[in-house]
């Protein structure tokens, strides 16, 4: 229901206001697929694009070599380290290093940042393999994920598997070194890509399908089911007792128009309509790993919130302004 607000100097301004609803489907630590209804388009993108760019995560920001005696040279190897993914539970309550008063950004602050040490030597005839795994962490609350998971398993298992090794970072042989200190900080993956705690995040309309009863009666079984194949995804089929044409799965509809196509080639225009909601959502989040999918929706409604908060009170403080500027005329 919209309702009628006064700005200031008598402005006035109408205010939509809507009570967005959330259902989940189907969730795991790394995977979540819900609903959101009674909203438009632009609060789903809003939403999707501060799961992608403005959740915080932590990620290796600074790397010092102090050997590196392997193949690959200093960059990729920090380009490397950047990009494992490193358990993010406590990053929003922790300070981004440039707002942090508490540190000269050294890397040795329990309010910004969290250091790594890597130290592996070859010493025999076999290719070693330096991971995630060789990576030693001053925080334990803060680790690879893949680490992290692998110690759950392992102690649920109470054996280590080939596949639990870790992300390889660099191999060595015989002779060859890697020694390094690196800095983890807090950041967004506005700012770059290793801070992103989604690895995907896509959202769809709702479909809503309506077939048109009698004119599908019209239709022969050998057309119906020529009718049902020519959607790419399997959306329709055939009721085996009634003969009649069924929704299967609304939702693997991908707006193709194939079946619209295909009714209007057999002369029965109108045989079905296919329109999206716009007010309903269908999200599918997946987490790397740094937080869970779940923590991950809640964290990016809060953030969401806290934009929109400013910007209802830059509003008011500009219609502050203008009434302040329009008594001072009078």
């Amino acid at each position: 229901m919209a309702e009628k607000t006064m700005g200031g100097a008598g402005a006035s301004r109408t205010s939509y206001q809507r009570y967005p609803r959330v259902r989940i489907r189907e969730m795991k630590d790394d995977y979540l697929k819900f609903e959101l209804r009674d909203t438009d388009a632009s609060m789903a993108n809003a939403l999707r694009r501060v799961m992608l760019a403005e959740v915080p995560t932590i990620a290796i920001d600074l790397v010092e070599i102090e050997v590196n005696s392997s193949v690959l040279n200093d960059e990729f190897i920090a380009h490397r380290l950047g990009l494992i993914p490193l358990t993010s539970d406590d990053a929003m309550s922790m300070r981004f290093s440039r707002d942090c008063d508490a540190c000269d950004g050294d890397g040795q602050c329990e309010f910004c940042s969290v250091e790594f040490f890597l130290s592996v030597r070859c010493d025999s005839d076999q290719t070693l393999d330096v991971t995630s795994a060789d990576l030693q962490s001053t925080n334990p609350r803060v680790c690879p994920v893949d680490v992290a998971a692998n110690a759950l398993s392992s102690a649920a298992d109470g054996y280590e598997s080939a596949e639990q090794k870790g992300i390889i970072i660099v191999k060595l042989r015989r002779g060859q070194e890697l020694r390094l200190r690196a800095i983890a900080r807090k950041g967004i993956g506005k700012d770059h890509a290793k801070w992103s705690p989604a690895a995907t995040v896509t959202f769809m309309y709702e479909p809503q399908i309506h077939i048109n009863e009698d004119l599908m009666e019209t239709l022969t079984l050998e057309d119906k089911r020529s009718w049902v194949e020519s959607s790419p995804t399997k959306v329709f089929g055939i009721d085996p007792n009634t003969q009649q044409v069924v929704v299967i799965d609304a939702e693997a509809y991908t707006y193709d128009d194939e079946v619209i196509k295909k009714a209007e080639a057999m002369g029965k225009p109108g045989l079905i309509e296919i329109y999206p909601r716009e007010d309903s959502f269908i999200f599918t989040v997946e987490s790397t790993g740094a937080i869970k999918a779940s923590q991950l929706v809640i964290n990016a409604i809060d953030i969401l919130k806290q934009k929109l908060d400013a910007v209802r009170l830059q509003d008011e403080e500009s219609d502050m302004k203008e009434l302040t500027s329009h008594l001072g005329n009078l």
